[in-house]
């Protein structure tokens, strides 16, 4: 079961939280679902260089609350806050947009302080390098390497599609130390990230244990 299931969704409620928190009547439901999915795509789409790993979403009544995690704070908060700014501005526009009563939209920026030990930011550096022709295991074992050394206990990449511009597609995984996934008290962080090379789309997954969370 652990090996099949999205380890983050599987600790729900255990030793993780969702991305979006809120309630709504069955109403509101489906405008705050698609409101959700608009908000992070425009920000993953407007801030695509500042290694944004993941944005949070809280609602109450009368406001929405947004944390954009990133390993670059100050290329999302911009010269005296203006960037910020900007784009606090433009996600109140689209959130009001088909709204009767205007919601505030705040906008928080979370600091990652170690992108080796994040799974999306690693993804997102294999990606990088893949794109610019380095060998694709060169570039996993970099990243297994760097994360390693900052403090992970066990790490799994896992690489598939056209690899090295092969004409059959395949796939590749490297791993060093443990990744417990059917333990729930296990901090495993995972994130799948899609590159687009010029031989097609390269899958990239990738694993991390950070310990175990007694409570």
């Amino acid at each position: 079961m652990g090996q099949k299931v999205n380890p983050v969704g599987y600790r729900i409620g255990i030793n993780k939280d969702c991305d979006s928190t809120w309630f709504a009547t069955k109403d509101e439901y489906l405008q705050n679902f698609h409101e959700d999915l608009k908000i992070k795509k425009y920000i993953n789409n407007r801030l695509t260089d500042a290694m944004v790993s993941k944005v949070t979403i809280a609602r109450k009544t009368k406001s929405i609350t947004v944390d954009i995690h990133t390993a670059r704070p100050g290329q999302v908060i911009g010269r005296k806050g203006s960037e910020i700014e900007k784009i606090r501005n433009e996600l109140t526009v689209l959130v009001n947009k088909e709204r009767d009563a205007a919601l505030n939209v705040f906008v928080n920026v979370q600091e990652i302080k170690n992108h080796w030990l994040d799974a999306k930011l690693i993804g997102v550096e294999i990606g990088r390098q893949i794109k610019q022709r380095v060998s694709f295991r060169r570039a996993m074992k970099f990243a297994i390497r760097n994360a390693m050394r900052n403090g992970a206990q066990g790490v799994k990449i896992q690489c598939s599609g056209r690899l090295g511009g092969a004409e059959m597609a395949r796939t590749e995984r490297y791993q060093e130390g443990r990744t417990p996934l059917h333990t729930l008290r296990a901090d495993i962080d995972y994130r799948l990230t899609e590159v687009s090379t010029t031989y097609g789309i390269i899958g990239i997954k990738v694993w991390i244990y950070k310990g175990d969370i007694l409570k």
